[in-house]
């Protein structure tokens, strides 16, 4: 299977930092004419951060899930020399090259936990978090937006933190998800069995791959490892198998943090 690839686009305008975020993500002006919420190359976990949020959100969409339009965003060596302010200068400089962006959703609202959220889609979002160990959907931070009457999903560079560590990857794939008892939509995933019978009914060992497969090299060449890009998204596809076919682990530890 091949997905459809991310399209490319050139920033043209920094518009201001969403301080929100802490990785300082910033809303710009792409040379396609639209706004993009940009995730930077070379804040907080660097290129890592950027895997996670391009792989969750890929995968969230092959599950059915609204995630706004995820693009290649090009920033220029010169881009942000001008720029006074000197931490975003900063990050701007070592954010040269290729980054991520989530096209920008005008007038969305953050999403409340007293918004309710139908029970199949609570479950699948719930079982997506499981699945990419997304620490970062609580109460406190639900990294969700409503706009147009629908529910978006945002922000998944908290998931998948084997990577940080890059050690015992067959265990890892294999582990529980104890944070899913701080999940912000819990209380409505009524129907978690269904979500994982409909998760592999969809995510099959081909479609993973072609998701992995739009992982960039450029964000494969690690300093702290010697495997070549391949190697590495190779590794990042067995994570992935490995947790599918073991999900009635976490699976279990989700139902149960529910009584």
């Amino acid at each position: 299977m091949s997905l459809q690839p991310l399209r490319h686009v050139t920033v043209m305008r920094y518009v201001l930092p969403l301080r929100e975020g802490g990785s300082l993500p910033a809303l710009a002006d792409g040379d396609d004419g639209f706004k993009y919420v940009v995730k930077f190359r070379g804040a907080g976990h660097g290129v890592k951060m950027l895997i996670s949020e391009l792989l969750g959100g890929l995968i969230a969409k092959e599950l059915g899930l609204r995630v706004p339009e995820l693009v290649f965003i090009h920033l220029d060596e010169d881009f942000g020399r001008t720029e006074a302010d000197e931490e975003i200068q900063d990050l701007l400089k070592f954010s040269k090259g290729l980054n991520l962006g989530l096209h920008y959703l005008s007038s969305a609202l953050t999403y409340e936990p007293k918004m309710v959220v139908e029970a199949g889609e609570a479950s699948r979002i719930v079982w997506l978090d499981c699945y990419i160990t997304n620490i970062d959907r609580t109460f406190k931070n639900t990294n969700m937006l409503w706009w147009k009457q629908q529910l978006w999903l945002i922000d998944h560079g908290a998931s998948f933190y084997f990577h940080h560590s890059w050690q015992n990857i067959p265990k890892a794939a294999r582990s529980v998800f104890p944070y899913v008892k701080d999940h912000v939509l819990l209380p409505y995933a009524t129907e978690l069995h269904k979500a994982d019978a409909f998760a592999h009914s969809v995510l099959s060992r081909e479609v993973l791959a072609a998701i992995v497969e739009q992982i960039p090299s450029d964000w494969l060449l690690w300093e702290d490892v010697e495997s070549s890009p391949e190697q590495l998204r190779a590794i990042y596809l067995e994570f992935l198998v490995e947790r599918l076919e073991n999900s009635h682990l976490f699976l279990k530890q989700a139902s149960d943090a529910r009584v």
